[in-house]
């Protein structure tokens, strides 16, 4: 499975991003509004690796100080394969280029097989997922319904929370919630 080093969002992006799915569930698109878990949340993954120490949790606390951060989430943005994910951009600012940078390094000790090459440093895309899994014939209406569920306009967002995601145990580790 994957395991993950998150940032959240403060509660009105994460309700803005919620809107969101909602219009793909109403679309009767995909949606990650589907998933139903409690950890299920919108978030700007850092770090994906097939596993990640749990010891990384106490350093990954120093960075405490760099929160919070605010970011602007963007357009709508598709990443092609068999099926298409669906996100919404986070404009890659000095500030968040460093974080990432700062905490992929910090995290590759603890991190076991593979590390996901969309998540390294020069390679990331930042960017909070709206829809996985869409088809062909569903991308263009997937499209159309993120940006007019925000009327195309760009989010401010700040950025108040870190979190390990171990999809194994099923565990949403908070670090650092400001």
């Amino acid at each position: 499975m994957a395991h993950s080093i998150e940032l959240l969002v403060d509660p009105d992006t994460d309700a803005a991003i919620r809107r969101i799915w909602s219009a793909l569930q109403l679309a009767e698109l995909p949606s990650q509004g589907n998933h139903r878990s409690a950890s299920n949340r919108p978030h700007i993954t850092l770090v994906a690796a097939e596993r990640i120490s749990p010891a990384v949790d106490a350093v990954a606390r120093g960075f405490s100080d760099r929160l919070p951060l605010t970011v602007e989430i963007g357009a709508a943005v598709v990443f092609r394969g068999a099926r298409s994910t669906v996100a919404r951009l986070v404009v890659a600012s000095a500030g968040l280029l460093d974080l990432h940078r700062d905490i992929h390094d910090l995290a590759a000790p603890f991190v076991g097989g593979t590390v996901f090459d969309h998540c390294t440093p020069d390679r990331w895309t930042p960017h909070v997922t709206l829809a996985r899994r869409v088809t062909d014939d569903q991308l263009g209406r997937c499209i159309t319904v993120a940006d007019d569920s925000t009327q195309g306009v760009s989010l401010t967002a700040t950025i108040t929370g870190l979190r390990r995601w171990d999809s194994d145990a099923r565990e949403d580790v908070e670090l650092i919630t400001v």
